[in-house]
């Protein structure tokens, strides 16, 4: 089960969950290409090790493991995986 970003990252794309990633799961980074073009920040499926370290680091709570995530937000799995073309 990976974690995946959803709407309230849209927008704001605060990097913080970046840092606290210990797998480097989370792009676009602020010095990568893309991160100007991109709406908001994706957590990769197939690199996430589901430790959870990126949703108390979220400011805007947009981070949710993937049988938490709201009903409302459920096309975010497909937007996160279809980012890094999983």
């Amino acid at each position: 089960m990976a974690y995946v970003i959803a709407e309230p990252c849209i927008g704001t794309k605060d990097t913080a969950c970046v840092d606290a990633c210990p797998v480097d799961a989370i792009h676009p980074k602020k010095d990568e290409d893309g991160h100007a073009e991109a709406d908001q920040l994706f957590i990769n499926p197939n690199e996430c090790i589901d430790c959870g370290a990126c949703v108390p680091a979220c400011p805007v709570s947009a981070i949710f493991a993937l049988d938490d995530l709201p009903e409302k937000w459920a096309g975010f799995t497909e937007k996160n995986a279809a980012h890094f073309g999983a």
